[in-house]
């Protein structure tokens, strides 16, 4: 048993050296190198990646890494491998380490000039990326655009959930109110021939006006939160959690019964304003402000709160207050993020917005870790780049994922990336720039 126990810690021990020597060449890239070098990668997949893919034995370019492709053909595995590696893992690699130098030399630049215009050119090439590899194809685009929705929804979740200590499962409720709100603006104001008459005002309007129909879908969502929020924290416990679960069963059926915008049917013909730059600039708008907020006084507060409330009332918070503003603040967000779903999806329903809307959103919080906003990203894209990848699997896939939550909970039960916090200046600086060369370069 000691030897079996012994020869397992030296696998562990051989592994991670060998993880270790393959990544020491890389400690000293910078973030612009790895994007440069990813942007490098997508433009190859634009260029070749088509022809390759046929040369391969593959119909098209493998739309999620290839995950989709194995799951269908297994006989195809050698192919994919063969595909990410020449296209993804090769060029990635080799760029990242031979432009080094250069991206320290001009992040440093960048940096000494404005952190901000650092962060802004580092979001830049973000948005590059997305937008050339979403172009190869539709499929790409719809998963994009929904996981993006889905790191403010994860986001603002992990405010309550994370941040304030409760457990909220309210926020199907605010995503539906959210996108009935932003629906039936868009539709009775700029598009004609609908369930509610002829548009009031010019569809060439609309892509300007979208973000104020995403607004009132964010302040419907926090008038309902508050609705919540008033019975709820007068009282202590569970009683959030029971509360806020009858909430989301009343929307669901307040929506089946209200017959103006579809009822059980649902409602569609919701105008395509839900690009993808918008939904990228919503989410890093979300991501901005949330890590701000988390980390701003009331953020601190809200962790006081989390960990005693007595203590933090003794010590002069205003708990209610501070529980009842972030509750208002993530319902907000969540009522956003339903604004942009229902304009992506140009259709919705009652029945989308139920249980199993639930169990996702808390799976995306719980997988990337609590107190985290980038646990909030990780989990988020993790999990639906998991769904979607396992989805030849059909009910398979429900029953995979539960199982590796599980194992998650077991093995990690804070979650990926938890309690930590997102430091956008330490993300852009460059390698070669010393934790005091990057205090004098921000004063």
């Amino acid at each position: 048993m000691e030897l079996n126990v012994e020869y397992e810690e030296g696998n562990r021990s051989r592994f991670r050296n060998l993880l270790h020597k393959l990544w020491e060449p890389y400690k000293h890239v910078p973030l612009l190198g790895l994007l440069l070098a990813a942007l490098v990668a997508v433009l190859l997949e634009m260029l070749v990646g088509q022809p390759l893919a046929r040369l391969l034995g593959m119909s098209k370019a493998p739309a999620l890494f290839g995950v989709i492709v194995v799951l269908k053909t297994p006989i195809l595995i050698p192919s994919v491998l063969l595909y990410i590696l020449l296209i993804y893992a090769l060029p990635i690699a080799i760029t990242a380490r031979l432009t080094a130098k250069l991206t320290n030399f001009i992040a440093a630049k960048l940096f000494n000039t404005s952190s901000g215009l650092s962060i802004l050119i580092h979001i830049a090439f973000l948005y590059a990326i997305l937008h050339l590899w979403t172009s190869i194809s539709d499929y790409r685009l719809l998963i994009v655009k929904l996981t993006l929705i889905s790191i403010i929804i994860t986001l603002s979740l992990n405010v309550i959930n994370g941040y304030m200590g409760e457990f909220s499962c309210s926020h199907p409720g605010f995503i539906a109110l959210g996108a009935y709100t932003a629906s039936v603006f868009t539709i009775v104001l700029f598009v004609s021939e609908n369930q509610f008459g002829e548009a009031v005002l010019p569809p060439e309007w609309g892509p300007f006006l979208f973000p104020i129909g995403l607004v009132l879908g964010g302040i419907a969502a926090a008038i309902g939160a508050l609705l919540v929020a008033i019975p709820s924290f007068r009282t202590r416990g569970d009683y959030l959690a029971i509360i806020s679960l009858a909430f989301m069963f009343i929307v669901v059926s307040l929506f089946n019964n209200l017959e103006i915008v579809g009822g059980p049917r649902g409602l569609s013909n919701q105008p395509d304003y839900a690009n993808l730059a918008t939904i990228f600039v919503w989410t890093m708008l979300s991501i901005w402000i949330i890590n701000n907020f988390v980390r701003s006084t009331i953020g601190k507060a809200l962790n006081a709160v989390r960990d005693g409330e007595l203590a933090a009332s003794a010590m002069t918070v205003d708990t209610r207050k501070t529980k009842m503003v972030a509750f208002l603040f993530a319902a907000f967000w969540a009522g956003v993020a339903g604004g942009l779903f229902a304009h992506v999806i140009r259709y919705i329903n009652p029945g989308t917005f139920g249980i199993r809307k639930l169990a996702e959103v808390l799976a995306m919080v719980y997988l990337g870790g609590l107190n985290s906003v980038a646990g909030s990203v990780v989990g988020a894209v993790g999990f639906n780049m998991l769904s979607e990848a396992l989805r030849p699997l059909e009910i398979l896939k429900w029953i995979v994922i539960p199982v590796m939550l599980i194992l998650l909970m077991i093995y990690r039960p804070t979650g990926l990336i938890s309690f930590t916090e997102l430091d956008p200046i330490a993300l852009v600086k460059p390698k070669s720039m010393t934790e005091g060369e990057a205090d004098n370069a921000t004063s």
